[in-house]
Formats: C-alpha cells, structure tokens, sequence
C-alpha cells in the first residue's frame, strides 16, 4: 500500500520580513563557514553545531540559520509529489539539490535537530495569509528550548515566491515563533500540534477569530504530547485522526489528511493481525509436534519410564498450546478477504486436534488415577487421530 501524503503548500512573499538580530550574527557568521564536506549529510552538519555552539538556543539558531540560508525553494516542482519518497530520500535529496518544497526544509530542520539532541517534531497542516486560506497543505517544525515550545517555518523563513521566482531572504519572523502568534496563519491538521492548552478550531481559523480563549475546556497538550510518544504506531495515527475529526472537517485538506491516516491505521491492522496469524499458525505447528512425541510415547507404552508429573505435562503442555491458538484465532480481527479461506481451515484443525489431545488428556488423566498393575492393561497402540491399531 501507498503511503498517503498531501500536496505541499506554495509560500507567498509577505509584505514584511523580519530583521536579523544582532545576537544571532555570529552563529550565522559561523555557520556560513560551514565547509562543503561538512554538508553532505545531516549528521555532519549535527556533528560541526555540537562542535561549534554549547547552549540549545544558539544551536537551533544554527540549524535554522544553516536550512533556510542554504535550501531555495523549488517552485518547478511544488506539484510534483513523490509518494513512494521516505523521510531520508527527500533529506538526501535537499542536500543534494539544495532545493525542496516545505516537507524537504522540514525533514532537514527535524532530523538535524533531533540529531544535536533537541526534541522537534515535523507539523503538517494549512496556512492562510492576507485572510485567505491556501488550498495546499504546509509542513513547519516544532522544537523544544530550554523547556518551552516553540515553532520554526524553514521554507517561509527562507524567502518568498514573486511572480513564479524563489526570492532568498532570511525572514526571522518564523524563527521560533510563539505558538500563540503563529496559529493566526499556520494551524496543524491535529490540534495536539498546536501547542496551545485552549486549541483553536478549524472553524475559529477561517473566522480569524484565533485569541486564546480560557473559558474552553483545558488541554494539558504536554502531558497527551508523553502519552503519544508511548504510542505504538497504529494507536498514534487512530488518535490523530480522531483529533483531526474532533476538530472539524472543514475543507477538502483536512479531509484527505484524515481520510489518510484512517488508511494507515487499517494497512497496519491489517499487517498486524497477518503476523499475528502467521504466529498463531507457527504455535498451532510446535502444538502439533509436541502432541505427535506423545502420541508416540503412548504407543510405546510410556517407555522409557518418566514421573507421572512428566507424563501430565507431555500432553498438557500441547494442550495449553492449543487452546491458547484457539482463543488467539477467534479474536484475531480482520485479515482480509484473499486470507478468509485459509483462516477457516486453521480455525478448523485448531478445534480438531484439540479435541484429539483432549482425548489423549482424558487417557493420561486415567492412566495417572491405577495402580501400577492397572496401567499395563491399559495400552493398545492408536494413530495419531485416535484409532485402535491392535
């Protein structure tokens, strides 16, 4: 399956840009010394920031001052959308290239960060500028400084598009960026995203109606932002989407994002419930195997002499085995319909060599409860489906 992605949002030019601070020049002088061998990946620009800056602050200054000074963005190609593209081919690709849409600046700012140590996190939602909402998705970045949270916009901080032409210039305005300021123009599909603990709605965006209101119900966004990170995969991408829904399904962008990670969340299922199968069918085998040494065990007439504990267990252990494929199977969850034959047929052997090992527990049981002199008149060897053999 396809993973699912949106178009990539065009920035505009603004009307203003932000002035660059003086106390950021020399981690930009330092950062524009930056060689050509130690850009080839993200791990050596990680490497030169470790190396050159102490604090968090002046290195997420570095990692934004390095994305948006050296990646342009690529107007020719905002369409062109690779949906088989990973995270590292788009990164290899920026580095390589120096140019990208707002998912390459976001993939450099996030993995370069993340490698000096600084938690970030990549932000997918829309944007809208002069009143009106754009209708391409945009990716922007988060990051955690010194304690607090705030939001970093490589691509609008790189520069603007006039008339079809990428204009580079440092716009400082999306350098850590007050979450609360910056949900006037850029609000996440998720509102987890946001950072706020009185999430704005989709509908409040379109109004621009986006001061924080404190008569809302509370959001402990740090507290659900830990509980997320504990996530598997599937229950990140389920929580999401409801989130995502929760919020408003407003345009035609939030209803593919939506409509996408429901997608996501029914492929892992899937995948996942096809392991779990696989596995059962693997304990269903080794049930097998066990249940055949006893089988064989019995038409030796218990010989050679084991305790009565270690004939009890012979046929329990597969027994146990069994009955715990029994209830994995039943509550396996969907599996598709190219698997349902074959999920009859296992449910199907699964009960019927249950009750065959059944049988032979009722034997043992039996066998256990006689004298020593009783139990020899006890044996007639049987196949392994229970007939007599003589």
């Amino acid at each position: 399956m396809k993973n699912i992605y949106i178009l990539l949002s065009l920035f505009l030019s603004l009307l203003s840009f932000g002035q660059v601070n003086v106390g950021y020049a020399l981690i930009d002088k330092k950062m524009s010394a930056i060689s050509t061998s130690s850009t080839n990946s993200t791990e050596a620009i990680a490497n030169y920031i470790k190396a050159n800056f102490k604090t968090d602050a002046d290195k997420i200054r570095a990692v934004f001052y390095w994305t948006t000074s050296n990646i342009s963005y690529d107007v020719a190609n905002m369409y062109a959308v690779n949906f088989n593209e990973t995270p590292q081919d788009r990164i290899i690709k920026a580095l390589k290239t120096k140019k990208g849409v707002c998912i390459h600046y976001a993939e450099v700012f996030n993995d370069i960060s993340n490698k000096i140590g600084i938690q970030s996190y990549i932000i997918e939602g829309y944007t809208k500028q002069y009143g009106k909402v754009a209708n391409l998705a945009h990716a922007w970045c988060a990051a955690k400084i010194d304690n607090k949270w705030y939001l970093f916009d490589p691509t609008w901080g790189s520069g603007y598009v006039n008339n079809g032409k990428f204009i580079k210039k440092l716009n400082e305005y999306y350098f850590k960026a007050e979450p609360s300021k910056l949900i006037s123009s850029h609000i996440p599909f998720d509102y987890l995203w946001q950072f706020l603990n009185y999430p704005i709605t989709n509908n409040e965006f379109y109004a621009g109606t986006t001061q924080i209101i404190k008569s809302k119900k509370f959001f402990d966004f740090e507290t659900e932002i830990a509980k997320y990170n504990k996530l598997p995969e599937t229950d990140k991408l389920f929580e999401s989407a409801a989130r995502i829904e929760k919020n408003g399904v407003l345009n035609a962008l939030i209803l593919e994002r939506l409509e996408g990670k429901k997608k996501e969340v029914a492929y892992l299922r899937h995948n996942a419930n096809i392991e779990k199968l696989n596995s059962i069918v693997a304990d269903f085998n080794e049930a097998v195997i066990l249940l055949n040494d006893f089988v064989h065990y019995r038409n030796n007439k218990f010989k050679p002499a084991f305790s009565d504990d270690e004939i009890s267990r012979m046929i329990q252990t597969p027994k146990e085995k069994l009955v715990k494929c029994q209830d994995a199977i039943y509550n396996i969850g969907a599996v598709g319909n190219e698997n349902a034959s074959n999920l009859a047929s296992i449910k199907k052997s699964i009960n019927e060599v249950l009750a065959q090992t059944e049988e032979h527990v009722l034997f043992v049981q039996e066998y256990l409860s006689k004298s020593k002199i009783a139990r020899k008149l006890m044996f007639t060897k049987v196949s392994w489906y229970g007939v007599p053999l003589n």
